[in-house]
């Protein structure tokens, strides 16, 4: 099966030709096309490199910002926290939540204190700088650090879990609710998509083994502006 994944890598290259560009020459009036790609062939799509984090420092990817919505009040964790809930909190002065519930994907929790969440961006940030970041500029990793222009990016995950993860990639770490794996592979796979990120050998060899495991499963992205 993973043979098979590997054998669409034209379709994918071929694919990702077509992407619209997303470099300083593009049109500026030209939005981005989403793209949905069967899980095994957007594997197929990352950049293979070998990662480097000489330079990484946490501060250099800025966030929480004010969000995309500055005038509300919140933040980007809070903006996050608001869009993720699966019952609506109160918002009070500072934009405080109060009440509300969420359930925590990766390890299948519920959580009514939103306290005790965390907002886990899908692709750490030290990862990112060691698959490519690490030559943006400041305002583009601060959009990466804050990105709600696709829902993969941050995801509102318990405390607990996001810290097990910490930096790690895939072929190091995955979420323990068995029902989670599927939607993590694909979502991982869709953020570095999104961001032109590139992926080291252990990593995609890990991402094949989920997209095996898989069928069905599609990778929904839109190339970061």
């Amino acid at each position: 099966m993973i043979l098979l994944m590997r054998a669409a890598t034209a379709a994918a290259v071929a694919l990702a030709l077509s992407l619209p560009a997303t470099t300083a020459h593009a049109a500026p009036e030209r939005a981005a096309v989403p793209q949905v790609l069967p899980i095994g062939v957007a594997v197929s799509a990352l950049p293979v490199a070998v990662e480097d984090r000489t330079g990484y420092r946490r501060t250099s990817f800025r966030h929480w910002n004010a969000g995309d919505l500055p005038a509300d009040g919140c933040n980007t964790r809070q903006e996050v926290l608001l869009a993720e809930a699966v019952e609506y909190p109160e918002i009070g002065p500072g934009c405080v939540l109060s009440g509300g519930m969420w359930l925590s994907y990766y390890d299948d929790v519920t959580v009514t204190d939103a306290g005790r969440l965390d907002i886990d961006h899908m692709v750490p940030l030290a990862e990112a700088w060691d698959s490519g970041a690490s030559s943006w500029t400041a305002q583009r990793r601060e959009a990466y650090a804050n990105d709600q222009g696709q829902p993969a990016s941050l995801v509102a995950v318990t405390a607990r879990s996001n810290r097990q993860k910490a930096d790690q990639d895939p072929a190091q770490w995955l979420p323990p609710s068995p029902e989670a794996l599927c939607r993590y592979g694909a979502e991982w796979t869709a953020t570095k998509l999104r961001w032109g990120l590139a992926v080291d050998e252990a990593e995609r060899e890990r991402l094949y083994e989920i997209a095996a495991g898989c069928g069905g499963t599609e990778v929904e992205f839109t190339p970061a502006p």
